[in-house]
């Protein structure tokens, strides 16, 4: 078998050959093998760097918990300082602002009270008239007629009745005379009977024709009460605000609509309490009419009546209030505001509203004691917007907290912030 030889590219060889080598086979350098020591170096490396990024992140979170640890123990050991308010009781009337209408403290709607036409119509609208004035006339000629006719059948009756008086005087003169021939056995029994009847008959006779009269006088003064009426006149001082006639206008009695007087000197206002406000209203309260038209100027007056009960829909009392308008600055029939000045029934506190905390612990307040706050829970019974009105939970006096922070609990230590005074 032949022998290969492998000979390295720098290595030197003798020239001479060999023979028992048949061929040199040359390869290129290799380098001899070294140990690796790079691997081993990045490893550690990376390990420091990993050792020592625990140790920093541990370090933090250790610092991370030594400062939650003081944060915690300055809350529990902090006393913050707080805005408070006073708590006042409530003035003793309470101002109630309502809107209102007015309207006449008199007013009525005139009818004709006969049929026939007008023949003269003597006011109009916006006319001051004084009570018995006269408004319109009416005529109606066919009364007349029946006048006439009715003391006709009057004068008729009366001569029926002086007939009948005659007849029964006869009756009586008659029955006289014949009782003691029928006691004497002159005349039958049966002629004493008829006398006595007729006697009865005509003194029954004289009663009908006499009642008769009395019908017929009573007739005559219908009739003439309606004449009567032929002229309009007005109940009472006021002003015309509604005509519905003119001049030969056919009016029935009953029913046709003439005129509306009202009384604009002493308004009526109208208006409705609300049942919280009610108690404590009654008349001689005092009030205050304003009219948005009218700014500069308001109109004092007092409760002159109030509805006993409540409406049941609106649960609101039914209240009038008169307003002297001497001047006619105020009309019937205008929107106005009225400030009533009612006296409180139940006593009450005034708090500011930023004192009001609601949670799911419904609604109250904290009242600072000694430095320490108190959750009182309050029962609001007006809102003012900045203020509201309470029943209970405080009483005058009490300091509240303004804004209270969300964490304040039962029994926190508060200090009262000093009010700075100039």
């Amino acid at each position: 078998m032949s022998e290969i030889r492998v000979r390295l590219k720098n290595e030197v060889v003798e020239d001479r050959p060999d023979p028992e080598i048949d061929r040199v086979v040359t390869l290129p350098n290799v380098a001899p093998r070294r140990r690796r020591y790079g691997g081993a170096l990045f490893g550690g490396s990376a390990l420091l760097l990993l050792v020592g990024g625990l140790a920093i992140g541990g370090w933090r979170h250790y610092q991370a918990q030594l400062e939650v640890a003081a944060t915690a123990q300055q809350s529990r050991t902090l006393v913050p300082d707080v805005r408070v308010a006073a708590v006042r009781a409530s003035d003793s009337k309470i101002t109630a602002t309502l809107p209102a209408t007015t309207t006449a403290f008199e007013a009525a709607n005139i009818f004709a009270r006969t049929s026939g036409y007008v023949e003269k119509r003597y006011v109009d609208i916006g006319d001051r008239v004084k009570a018995g004035a006269l408004l319109a006339d009416i005529t109606a000629p066919e009364l007349d007629h029946q006048i006439t006719q009715a003391k006709a059948t009057l004068t008729q009756d009366q001569a029926t009745l002086q007939q009948t008086q005659a007849s029964r005087d006869l009756a009586q003169v008659t029955n006289a005379r014949d009782s003691n021939l029928v006691k004497q056995g002159w005349l039958t029994l049966q002629q004493g009977d008829n006398d006595r009847l007729t006697l009865q008959a005509q003194q029954a006779a004289v009663g009908v024709a006499q009642s008769n009269i009395a019908a017929q006088e009573a007739q005559i003064r219908i009739l003439e009460q309606a004449k009567a009426y032929q002229r309009v006149v007005a109940p009472f001082d006021g002003v015309i605000t509604q005509r519905n006639i003119d001049n030969g206008s056919l009016v029935t009695s009953g029913s046709t609509f003439m005129f509306t007087l009202m009384h604009p000197d002493v308004i009526r206002t109208q208006v409705f309490v609300p049942q919280d406000e009610a108690f404590g209203l009654g008349p001689g309260v005092d009030a205050v009419v304003r009219v948005p038209e009218i700014p500069d100027r308001s109109f004092p007056g007092k409760v002159t009546r109030i509805a006993s009960a409540l409406q049941p829909g609106s649960r609101t009392l039914l209240t009038e209030i008169d307003v002297p308008n001497p001047d006619g600055a105020l009309s019937p029939g205008i929107y106005c505001t009225v400030e009533l000045f009612i006296p409180r029934k139940t006593p009450s506190m005034i708090i500011p509203a930023d004192a009001v905390v609601f949670d799911q612990n419904g609604q109250h307040v904290a009242v600072v004691e000694n430095g320490t706050a108190h959750l009182q829970k309050i029962t609001v019974a007006r809102d003012f917007g900045t203020e509201v009105e309470v029943h209970d939970g405080v009483k005058p006096g009490d300091q509240v907290i303004l804004n209270p922070m969300v964490n304040l609990v039962e029994g926190s230590k508060v200090a009262v912030r000093k009010t700075q005074t100039s």
